[in-house]
């Protein structure tokens, strides 16, 4: 019998679950992929609207106006799915949402989506099949679509590819009542206009707390990280962390400075955030920025036909995704056995341990960066799919590099991929 499986997303994860999904009908019906929003795309689709829609759930989207990618199309892209080679290499938001809608189209997705639908629950139920003597593991996935109807159905799998870039995370900052200005977080930050003319304290150096300082005028960037070397424009000030707002109104930071402000904006990351899921039921503890025991990043080991796409941080997001779910199927097709749960609860633990004894916070400790080849690599040879090719590392690390020297300009660079090996530079 052909297993089913539902996809929560139809963001880059889901539409790469769907894709591989299908490519496999002689073992896997036709999934069900649930999407809250009307498009596909999840935190590409770009939406001018902050805060609540017209139907009272949270806008999903981060994306601001005049974003463009911090990774070149050649390593960003799926391995089997280039960018237009027309395009330059470092995209703006809307060509990447095209490309999804692409990869969509040319994979027959779409008939598969069922859009404006919110996943409500997700919960494990055990059955026993006729002419099966053991009990196993069903999913019993209820939505509900626009009109309000709600629908329970069973599944032999979910992958959960709902992302984690849409539920802000802020951290406590005491006396912030106290601040007379405007408080926000950059999942609500869209352009610089209505920044024009006010002093901002940016929470958070990140990608995007450098950003969007990049993109304003008047900036104070407050952050913990190793103070930044490179040349900052005329209108960036660094700072250490906000340590408290004063009874004033004014924010002193952890050196003992003070300074007045018109927005404090933070830049402080996201939160994991699934409301269908019962974290408790699954021996699963979600955190604000932490999710754990998940083997391999992946599959919680009390429930092994439960599988999150792409929750690791500091990556190549679509090639890792393309690898995760790769791993996700020959798991369920049976080419992979895992572990017992004991062993992989103990592998995870191991894993952590040795991370927090290297200095690692607790909050990164799912922060790959250098170990997502290996990362990638080892699920590749597991499951018997092709290695991510040595090119996509290569050049990776040579933005990286280039990030650092040039963070206005270095988007400015174009590059090809001569062969699974190389890499030129074309401008």
């Amino acid at each position: 019998m052909l297993q089913r499986v539902a996809v929560v997303g139809a963001g880059a994860a889901g539409l790469c679950a769907a894709r591989h999904i299908l490519s496999r009908s002689g073992r896997f019906a036709p999934p069900v992929v649930f999407e809250l929003s009307e498009n596909v795309g999840g935190t590409w689709c770009y939406d001018e609207r902050v805060g609540k829609l017209d139907n009272g759930l949270p806008v999903h989207s981060s994306m601001y106006r005049d974003l463009r990618t911090n990774l070149p199309k050649e390593v960003m892209m799926f391995p089997d799915f280039p960018f237009e080679p027309q395009l330059s290499s470092f995209l703006p938001h809307q060509e990447v949402q095209r490309y999804l809608e692409r990869y969509c189209q040319s994979h027959s997705i779409r008939p598969h989506i069922r859009f404006n639908t919110v996943v409500e629950s997700v919960k494990p139920v055990n059955v026993t099949t006729e002419g099966e003597v053991e009990e196993r593991t069903a999913w019993e996935v209820t939505s509900s679509d626009s009109s309000g109807h709600q629908k329970t159905e069973m599944f032999d799998s979910v992958f959960v590819c709902s992302g984690h870039y849409s539920d802000p995370h802020i951290p406590l900052i005491p006396g912030i009542e106290n601040f007379k200005g405007k408080v926000l977080h950059s999942h609500s930050y869209r352009f610089a206009e209505p920044f024009a003319g006010q002093s901002v304290v940016v929470l958070g150096a990140k990608a995007s707390g450098l950003d969007i300082s990049l993109e304003l005028a008047n900036v104070t960037l407050s952050h913990r990280r190793p103070r930044i070397t490179f040349p900052l424009p005329d209108g960036i000030q660094q700072s250490s962390s906000v340590e408290a707002v004063e009874d004033d109104g004014r924010i002193r930071f952890q050196d003992g400075s003070v300074t007045e402000a018109d927005v404090l904006m933070f830049c402080t990351g996201y939160n994991f955030r699934f409301p269908f899921l019962d974290a408790a039921q699954l021996g699963v503890d979600i955190q604000d920025q932490m999710m754990s025991p998940l083997y391999r990043f992946l599959v919680p080991p009390a429930f092994p036909s439960l599988f999150f796409i792409g929750i690791c941080k500091i990556i190549c997001p679509f090639p890792n995704f393309n690898c995760q779910v790769q791993f996700a199927l020959a798991v369920l097709e049976g080419s992979v056995t895992l572990p017992s749960r004991v062993q992989m609860e103990d592998e995870v633990r191991r894993e952590l341990q040795e991370k927090l004894e290297r200095g690692v916070q607790h909050r990164h400790l799912l922060i790959l960066d250098q170990d997502q080849w290996e990362y990638c690599n080892t699920l590749a040879r597991t499951a018997g799919f092709p290695l991510l090719p040595m090119v996509i590392r290569s050049l990776y690390e040579e933005v990286w590099r280039q990030r650092q020297i040039h963070p206005k300009n270095y988007r400015k660079l174009n590059y090809r991929l001569i062969s699974d090996l190389e890499w030129e530079l074309i401008n």
